[in-house]
C-alpha cells in the first residue's frame, strides 16, 4: 500500500504543477494529450477527434518507451512519429493499468526536468 500512496502523492504534485500552468486541474487523457502534442512538437490551435487520439497514441507509445513496450520508427512524411510494439504489455485489471500509466507519465516528466 505504501507504494501506491508514493505514487498518489506524486501524482497529485505533478497535478498541483500542471494545474499551476494552465490553470486547470488535469485528468490522465488531458496529460497524455499534453504530451502527445509535446513529443509532435506542432502546436495547434485546433485537432479533430482523429488527430487528439492520435496524439493520446503518441503519449502512451513514448511513456512505455522508457521500459522496452515500444521503440520509435520514425515519422511519416506530415512529421508524425510512428512505434514498433516490442514486447506486449502486462495485463492488469483497471486500477492496475491505471497506476501503470501514471508511474510511467511521471517518469516522463521527470525524465523532462519538470
Amino acid at each position: 500500500m505504501e507504494m501506491q500512496d508514493d505514487l498518489q502523492a506524486r501524482w497529485w504534485r505533478l497535478e498541483e504543477k500542471l494545474m499551476e500552468r494552465f490553470g486547470k486541474k488535469p485528468d490522465l487523457e488531458s496529460i497524455l494529450f499534453l504530451i502527445g502534442v509535446q513529443e509532435l512538437g506542432d502546436i495547434k490551435a485546433k485537432y479533430s477527434k482523429e488527430q487528439k487520439q492520435d496524439l493520446m497514441h503518441i503519449a502512451m507509445c513514448t511513456i512505455l518507451s522508457s521500459s522496452g513496450y515500444y521503440e520509435l520508427e520514425g515519422a511519416d512524411a506530415d512529421g508524425w512519429p510512428h512505434f514498433r510494439q516490442l514486447k506486449a504489455l502486462p495485463t492488469y485489471d483497471l486500477i492496475q493499468q491505471e497506476n501503470f500509466i501514471k508511474d510511467h507519465v511521471l517518469l516522463y516528466f521527470a525524465d523532462k526536468g519538470f
